[in-house]
């Protein structure tokens, strides 16, 4: 018999009579069949999942759930119980009710993992591929402490948090990142179908060339051969890099880079600093241990410098120092944040402090992406219109000599 595990969906009715759908791990068909009856339903249909034609296409990369999705679900999770709803029948809601399939999936599962008797926090970490670390660690104290409604709006708001910043960067680059990409688009257009007639205009009238139109018409040339490698090569660079980007060896050279860019290394300086400290005050304000924090929230910054940084804290910590000494100490946190972190410690309140910190760089990010785009934009029309127009004077300039071409 095969010891490997897979995966099946399975549709079974519960001690209600309702029909559930959802899947489970076993090693074979009637391994799944037992584990779903021992759980204490009546399997109606088991398959295995991801076989033949069933097998689901997802488009993209990455596990199909986004972070928008756990932030909707943890708080209407979080209104459920709120409102008397058992555990149980919360999480069938949410798994009917989920426009993201993947997630609705997940959640049949989960609720079949608590109904075996595993706590929420056990199940969900089965599934560590959909739900964040922060969320499970958070859910785990909330068990423990009895406020898991809290808890879970707590998620929610740190990820919406989250969210809104991500929009924010977002919406103020996608002006100049439109501009560029038109600009590209406008000289490749003009260097392949316009710049070819004048070429062939210009070589009828006979006679020499100026300098600046003989380097186009040498581009226009050049590319019809370029452009086709160019389009090859960013499709393979783009996939390697998708499948290196998250390796230890290549962090370890980008993230540092990111932070020493000259414009941009402060936006994604308070960027990085803005989630790790909200990330941090949230968990904390949720009762999850200091060291258990750091070592959660590290790793969700989304940079390696923040991450050793709280690798490096969590050490000094457990050494019986406070927070704010050893974070002097790393250059990537400036001294105002170490300062409200020691204001902090020594008042008793350092998640709310925490919480300020965020809401501050919230609001520097804000600025500094304002400042970047009403500085790029007039940058990016200047561009545009200087590469377009020298196109159009580099192709004209031979006209100025027809009349004496023709004679």
């Amino acid at each position: 018999m095969s010891t490997d595990v897979r995966s099946f969906e399975y549709s079974v009715r519960d001690r209600q009579g309702k029909i559930i759908n959802g899947t489970t791990e076993a090693p074979t068909k009637d391994a799944a069949v037992a584990k779903l009856m021992k759980q204490g339903y009546l399997p109606v249909n088991v398959r295995e999942a991801n076989v033949g034609m069933r097998r689901e296409i997802r488009i993209g990369f990455g596990s199909g759930v986004g972070m928008k999705d756990i932030a909707v679900m943890s708080r209407q999770f979080a209104t459920m119980i709120n409102s008397g709803l058992s555990l149980l029948r919360a999480l069938s809601i949410l798994a009917d009710q989920s426009e993201n399939k993947i997630l609705g999936k997940t959640l049949s599962d989960v609720r079949a993992g608590v109904e075996g008797g595993d706590a929420l926090s056990v199940a969900m970490a089965r599934h560590s591929d959909i739900f964040p670390p922060l969320m499970i660690n958070m859910v785990r104290a909330g068990e423990v402490g009895g406020f898991l409604d809290k808890v879970m709006l707590s998620v929610a708001d740190s990820f919406e948090s989250d969210l809104r910043l991500r929009g924010k960067v977002k919406s103020a680059m996608t002006y100049p990142v439109v501009v560029f990409v038109m600009a590209i688009l406008a000289v490749i257009g003009m260097l392949l179908f316009i710049v070819p007639v004048f070429s062939k205009m210009f070589a009828d009238l006979g006679g020499k060339l100026p300098a600046p139109t003989r380097v186009l018409v040498t581009m226009s040339e050049s590319l019809k051969f370029v452009l086709p490698i160019a389009i090859v090569a960013g499709v393979v660079g783009g996939v390697v890099w998708h499948r290196v980007k998250n390796l230890e060896q290549v962090r370890q050279v980008v993230d540092p880079m990111k932070l020493r860019m000259p414009v941009f290394g402060q936006l994604f300086r308070k960027v990085a600093i803005s989630r790790f400290t909200r990330n941090l005050g949230t968990m904390l304000s949720a009762g999850v241990p200091l060291l258990q924090s750091l070592d959660v929230v590290g790793a969700a910054a989304g940079n390696v410098v923040i991450r050793d940084a709280a690798s490096a804290i969590e050490v000094s910590v457990r050494a019986g120092e406070s927070l704010a000494a050893p974070l002097a100490g790393h250059k990537v946190f400036p001294p105002m944040v170490v300062q409200m972190l020691s204001v902090g410690e020594d008042t008793g309140a350092v998640d709310v402090m925490l919480d300020k910190i965020a809401d501050f760089y919230d609001q520097e990010v804000e600025a500094t992406t304002e400042a970047l785009t009403s500085l790029i934009e007039p940058l990016m029309i200047a561009m545009l219109g200087g590469v377009v127009g020298s196109m159009i004077i580099a192709m004209y300039l031979p006209i100025f000599n027809v009349f004496t071409l023709i004679q």
